[in-house]
């Protein structure tokens, strides 16, 4: 066993100890997101920084937490807040939570982000399902000597977000009214938000929303056969589309409005997807 497995498995086990069940799905709250925890019952709490491993989020907005429990009676691992590059994390750090989650059994993830709207037809506040996603950093979270008993050394991305359960979304939408949008996400680095022109280049490569996480969580999420569906909210029009700049206020502003269908949404998605 590498000292990485050794590293995951002592995180695993240190949550086994204090979780009474052993979760199936997942999700990961991105920014603003965590309207879902009100819905959450019997939460077991475990932060971050408590996890043999794990370092802390820092975002504001993005509690730091594990919570685990039942939301509808549907028992769930709840990732309140993510670890991002840009924190200045080695992606092998922010990604280790995928490969503990995978550890204790889960075998679906819900990735959720704010992202900003490059394709005009979008607006603030719109949902938008993942259909593939640009790695626009340079970096990938597997370079390096492969675990073979983590993934394969070159995982297949061709559907990394899984068709099944982006119907099963699309038909929660449906069936609530809710408009939810379909396209490709742009990973670039942050913590800066993009320029005018790279948003030019984004909407020219074919991407529909850009933003600073998710993908490396995919990319490992593949690499250890779970299944994946990934979700932005549209919470600011990208750079150069308005003139106005850009701030974290009105990307937690826009999450803040939209709390309620998206609640609403995210409830009845884990009914169906448990």
């Amino acid at each position: 066993m590498t000292e990485y497995e050794k590293k995951i498995q002592a995180a695993a086990e240190y949550i086994r100890q204090r979780v009474p069940f052993q979760p199936k799905l997942a999700l990961v709250l991105g920014s603003g997101w965590n309207m879902i925890m009100e819905d959450m019952q019997s939460p077991v709490r475990i932060p971050y920084r408590e996890v043999p491993g794990m370092v802390a989020s820092t975002v504001v907005g993005h509690a730091g937490e594990w919570v685990f429990g039942k939301i509808g009676g549907r028992e769930i691992c709840v990732m309140s807040g993510r670890i991002h590059y840009y924190e200045g994390h080695d992606l092998k750090d922010v990604t280790l939570p995928v490969r503990i989650m995978k550890a204790l059994g889960v075998e679906k993830l819900v990735l959720t982000n704010a992202a900003g709207a490059v394709n005009v037809g979008f607006q603030p506040g719109d949902m938008m399902a993942l259909t593939d996603h640009i790695n626009m950093t340079g970096t990938n979270p597997l370079i390096g000597p492969n675990d073979d008993a983590l993934g394969v050394r070159f995982p297949d991305m061709s559907k990394a977000y899984d068709p099944e359960l982006r119907e099963i979304a699309k038909s929660v939408a449906r069936e609530q009214k809710l408009t939810l949008r379909e396209g490709v996400y742009m990973w670039l680095t942050g913590p800066t938000y993009e320029t005018p022109a790279e948003i030019r280049m984004a909407r020219a490569l074919g991407a529909d929303a850009v933003g600073m996480s998710t993908v490396p969580e995919v990319i490992v999420a593949r690499h250890g056969r779970l299944r994946v569906l990934a979700l932005s909210c549209m919470t600011n029009m990208a750079a150069g589309v308005l003139d106005q700049p850009l701030t974290h206020k009105e990307v937690l502003d826009t999450m803040d409005r939209v709390r309620v269908p998206y609640r609403a949404f995210i409830a009845r998605l884990i009914e169906l997807l448990s």
